[in-house]
């Protein structure tokens, strides 16, 4: 067993921000009875990767009329729906292991060391130890050791702030790897999640609300690779003026990127102004400015009522909403920023704008319409 199996009681705490995986996980867990269970969802699961709706098999014919899955009465297919997700969420979860592990071994590999010592080089020596003012504030704050002297339990309490900074550091460093393999191309995700409606925020959409073509966009404001793709969403707009709109949505990894959550909601308090697309742009710009004094300047520049966009920025009336889109961009089987739906079809990473080309003029096509003059 290696470092890496460390604190096997917080393991379901892995890779945080997959928060779509581990929460599906999490009501599996309750909702689970029995392991005849399980196997009637794994053919649920499996019925409905062939079934989904009227466009796919039907499920019976009764007098030479077929019965479609979207026949199903509304309460049996919520039911379904919510056992559907539940199966994916388990499956993502044990595939999530089984990938970290991998990844952990390439690593190790390319850099010439065992797993142990990429452990210690990358989490261990990232860790401080506690100070003791931590260990103080911890003990007063923890209701399982009220019972019991601070002397007699200083270096238990150590000892657990420590396990858990090396968790999280471990979280940072798997998140780092997941990211960078999926952006590179190296990792695909073909695990298919439930289908669930992609639903586009009208109030941060970009370009002709009629055109056929809607582009959702999962990103995060500090993500270096979303950074990257906002020059070829650039590119498709320009392309397709009359034919996509794009639509914003938040997935900020809060690990990786301390100030994504804040940027997040910047972004929408300068939408209450009218401003969130030049804001949107001004963010991927200075994202190395996106701490709260970063954040006020970038509201100075579009000269923004800036005791206004400080009070939202404190209010915290955006958190619930941010979550949403978080639990959506999950749901959906994103795991990483930036991604995409296009109508229907996913994108993952920082593709460059003739992957966006392709599947949009395929989908025009499908339309009947014309597609955009190369």
């Amino acid at each position: 067993m290696t470092l890496w199996k460390l604190d096997e009681d917080r393991k379901t705490d892995r890779v945080k921000q997959l928060r779509g995986s581990i929460a599906c996980a999490t009501g599996m867990r309750r909702a689970m009875m029995a392991g005849a269970v399980c196997a009637l969802l794994a053919c649920f699961a499996a019925a409905q990767d062939k079934a989904p709706s009227q466009a796919g098999a039907p499920l019976a014919v009764l007098d030479g009329q077929p019965v479609y899955e979207d026949q199903l009465p509304a309460s049996d297919a919520a039911q379904l729906e919510r056992m559907m997700t539940q199966v994916y969420g388990v499956k993502m979860r044990a595939l999530h292991d089984v990938i970290n592990q991998k990844l952990i071994a390439a690593e190790a590999k390319k850099k010439g060391v065992s797993e142990d010592d990429l452990f210690k080089s990358e989490v261990l020596s990232k860790v401080p130890e506690p100070t003791d003012d931590e260990v103080k504030a911890s003990y007063e704050a923890r209701q399982d050791l009220k019972n019991k002297s601070f002397d007699e339990v200083k270096d238990r309490v150590r000892q657990d702030l420590k396990n858990l900074a090396i968790q999280k550091q471990q979280n940072v460093y798997i998140q780092g790897l997941w990211q960078q393999a999926l952006n590179d191309g190296e990792l695909s995700i073909l695990l298919t999640p439930p289908r669930i409606e992609i639903k586009a925020d009208v109030s941060r959409m970009r370009g002709d609300p009629k055109a056929p073509i809607t582009i959702v966009e999962f990103s995060d404001f500090s993500c270096p690779f979303c950074l990257k793709a906002e020059r070829s969403i650039s590119a498709v707009m320009a392309k397709y003026p009359d034919q996509v709109k794009l639509s914003y949505r938040d997935f900020p990894l809060l690990e990786l990127h301390p100030n994504a959550q804040i940027a997040a909601v910047a972004s929408r308090c300068a939408g209450e102004q009218g401003k969130f697309w030049e804001y949107h742009d001004l963010l991927f710009a200075r994202q190395d400015k996106q701490n709260r004094e970063g954040l006020l300047e970038d509201a100075r520049t579009l000269k923004l009522d800036e005791a206004r966009f400080s009070a939202c920025l404190s209010s915290g009336r955006y958190d619930a909403q941010i979550e949403q889109d978080i639990q959506m961009a999950s749901r959906a089987g994103i795991v990483s920023t930036p991604g995409f739906y296009i109508n229907d079809t996913f994108v993952n990473g920082a593709q460059p704008a003739e992957v966006f080309d392709q599947i949009i003029d395929k989908k025009l096509s499908e339309l009947g319409q014309k597609r955009a003059a190369n």
